[in-house]
């Protein structure tokens, strides 16, 4: 039976995404007042500078995002081009409003750690919903972008230098500790972006070399109803042409993968990998 494909309508597919953009932002202005802020926690970013100056200062951490993102967003138009869209520009100006509009919600936790830890993954899941949408909220990675576009400096590290100052300045405005929240704040936010872009559900790529193809590949197709590749390969030492099927397969498969593979030939050569994701038939759709 033919599998029934999935029509995309571009309009929604649109709204959609401006709808991630805004759950997105969201989170984030949540998670900025009810862990970060009130644990002095800034991991970076133009939340960061905010947490700096609304301590230091008393400025409402709302207006010194706007009074950053706007003209970065601006600035970033004006040296890159205009193709961050407005999708982008909401996500700007968006992100401060919620955090105007959360600014009175009692804290969560006091406690540091916790504040570093669940902010971190308040921003990262938030961050995560916003990439999905295809844009960003602006802020310090358009600057990134603009002087790694003006110095040749990798993009990452453009950005590990502006997050890094901000989280200097922190341990130098607060003090070592509150640094060192910070750098976790971070770390954790990294870690979430990417569990969000990529999800739960990593497979595994198999790939076998076994003087029983044939029988390996009929298991593989029918038994646990996967494709499988042949790839051309040389052996090193023998100069001899071999195939390598190869195959990728759910986690929950992998051990009747293993134990095919192991039942038909016990002396098959396999390498295993994680596959972090996967797109097509039979797995995620793009």
């Amino acid at each position: 039976m033919k599998r029934k494909q999935r029509i995309y309508h571009p309009k929604w597919e649109m709204a959609f995404e401006y709808l991630f953009v805004l759950i997105g932002s969201a989170i984030i202005g949540m998670s900025f007042n009810v862990f970060l802020l009130p644990n002095r926690v800034a991991s970076g970013g133009v939340s960061g500078i905010s947490t700096i100056t609304h301590t230091v200062f008393g400025w409402e951490p709302a207006f010194v995002q706007w009074a950053f993102n706007i003209p970065l967003f601006i600035a970033g138009v004006i040296f890159l081009g205009k193709h961050f869209g407005v999708k982008t520009l909401v996500g700007t100006i968006f992100l401060p409003f919620i955090v105007f509009l959360t600014k009175d919600v009692e804290p969560w936790t006091n406690d540091h750690l916790l504040g570093a830890l669940f902010g971190g993954i308040g921003v990262g899941t938030g961050l995560g919903i916003v990439f999905r949408g295809n844009a960003s909220t602006g802020g310090t990675d358009l600057a990134a972008q603009i002087i790694n576009k003006y110095t040749g400096l990798t993009l990452g590290t453009c950005v590990m230098m502006i997050d890094g100052l901000i989280v200097l300045s922190a341990a130098i405005v607060f003090n070592i500790e509150s640094g060192l929240y910070a750098l976790i704040g971070l770390f954790v936010t990294s870690k979430t972006i990417d569990l969000v872009q990529v999800g739960f559900g990593h497979s595994k790529m198999a790939m076998i070399i076994t003087d029983k193809q044939n029988e390996v590949r009929d298991g593989i197709l029918n038994k646990i109803n996967r494709g499988v590749t042949k790839l051309s390969a040389y052996g090193g030492y023998t100069e001899s042409e071999r195939l390598v099927l190869m195959a990728v397969v759910d986690q929950s498969e992998f051990t009747k993968l293993k134990h095919l593979v192991k039942t038909i030939d016990p002396s098959a050569f396999v390498i295993v990998m994680d596959a972090a994701e996967v797109l097509g038939e039979g797995f995620k759709r793009a």
